[in-house]
């Protein structure tokens, strides 16, 4: 292999992986990137992305079920997609086929004709235990294929919060190693208990202890029954950690050993902001943010009581932020409001805040998209440093 390690970055939004793996090191080398928004005529993540990294051919801007096709050889392959219906079923013409649509196929095409010796992808933390009727069927199938094409895989749930960052952000990450690759996390003579504890690629930069009243769980065949039985018939609780071995599957719940977080206060701008983000009905937001129980009337004219718990007002400055949604900034129950530590009054976060929270440059989607859509981005992405630490490990991991 060369020194450096080439990333192909899938999804990219407005860069999360890469620049957070090119904090870890100058060895990580981006050499195709794609980013789409269907059903957009301005794509402004893209554009934020060009801004950053330069235009380039290997900077692509369509469907990725078009642009797959000009993936090249890479050794790391990179990518945050949606939690959707993986399922699979049976045609007459093509045999076992996954929906259209579902990005996953996507990913699993490059890596059926590419198969780069690692792959690390982020989802939202509900994947593992997906769909409700059928708890971890869609896992079950991304494992599946993963293993049917020479990957063993580890797995972990993050809160970026408990790991000394600064957002409530939790998030499942997915990392593969083909078998033919020598670059291997030593899995030959470690116990799958203490590699997911000890010696894997999360257990070293995000160390856990094993949660209380809980055992190692194992699934021995997955890799015998076929892509069809696990969409009609899987269930199976994987818990927050875990790793497959050839097909078998090892699975523990554990607590991380927490870091101090960084507060909300810690990242807030020191200057006076502008009027605009204290325009906005205080009342109206207190009620939206408070408790209710409210008697309501369904389109029927059946009566019920409509409930919901409270959310924080304002928000704590002394804790890290909650998780940044794509609606931030608009009057809802999950856009921060703070206390401006300047002038007492209650404001929302700006974007730049809110690109401070995932740990992004101030200003990186100051490019010409609406400030609407700045938000927007930052609900989407990553918490950058949590890649950086992952850069790092997988560093170590490749060696000289």
């Amino acid at each position: 292999m060369t020194n450096n390690v080439t990333v192909v970055e899938l999804f990219a939004g407005v860069g999360g992986f890469r620049v957070g793996l090119e904090t870890a090191s100058s060895r990580f080398a981006t050499v195709w990137a794609n980013q789409w928004e269907p059903g957009r005529k301005s794509q402004h993540a893209y554009d934020c992305y060009v801004h950053h990294f330069g235009a380039s051919s290997n900077h692509s801007n369509e469907d990725i079920s078009v642009a797959k096709a000009q993936v090249p050889e890479h050794m790391l392959l990179v990518g945050g997609f949606p939690c959707q219906d993986y399922s699979v079923a049976a045609t007459n013409a093509k045999g076992i086929q996954g929906k259209k649509g579902v990005l996953w196929w996507e990913i699993n095409d490059i890596l059926t004709r590419q198969r780069p010796p690692f792959v690390l992808l982020e989802n939202v933390d509900r994947l593992i235990k997906s769909p409700a009727k059928q708890r971890g069927r869609d896992f079950g199938i991304i494992l599946r294929c993963m293993a049917d094409l020479g990957y063993d895989v580890e797995w972990r749930v993050i809160n970026a919060a408990e790991y000394g960052f600064m957002q409530k952000r939790r998030r499942v990450f997915i990392f593969g190693y083909h078998k033919s690759t020598q670059h291997k996390t030593n899995v030959i003579n470690i116990s799958p208990f203490n590699l997911i504890q000890h010696h894997g690629f999360f257990a070293v930069p995000f160390p856990t202890t094993i949660a209380e009243a809980t055992q190692l769980t194992t699934l021995n065949n997955l890799g015998e029954q076929s892509l069809l039985e696990i969409s009609d018939t899987f269930q199976f609780q994987f818990q927050n950690a875990g790793i497959m071995i050839d097909g078998a599957i090892y699975t523990i719940a554990v607590d991380p050993i927490k870091r101090p977080p960084i507060r909300l206060k810690d990242v807030l701008v020191t200057s006076h902001v502008d009027e605009k983000y204290y325009a906005f009905d205080i009342d109206k937001v207190s009620y939206m943010k408070g408790s209710k129980r409210e008697l309501r009337v369904k389109p029927n004219g059946e009566p019920y009581f409509y409930t919901e718990g409270p959310v924080p007002f304002p928000d704590n400055l002394d804790s890290p932020a909650r998780t940044i949604l794509t609606s931030e900034g608009k009057m809802n129950r999950s856009t921060h409001y703070i206390v401006d530590p300047l002038t007492q009054r209650i404001r929302t976060l700006t974007p730049v805040e809110c690109e401070r929270i995932n740990g992004f440059p101030d200003d990186w989607t100051n490019t010409g998209m609406p400030e609407a859509y700045r938000y927007f981005t930052m609900g989407n992405a990553l918490v950058v440093p949590l890649i950086t630490e992952m850069g790092k490990r997988l560093i170590e991991i490749v060696g000289d």
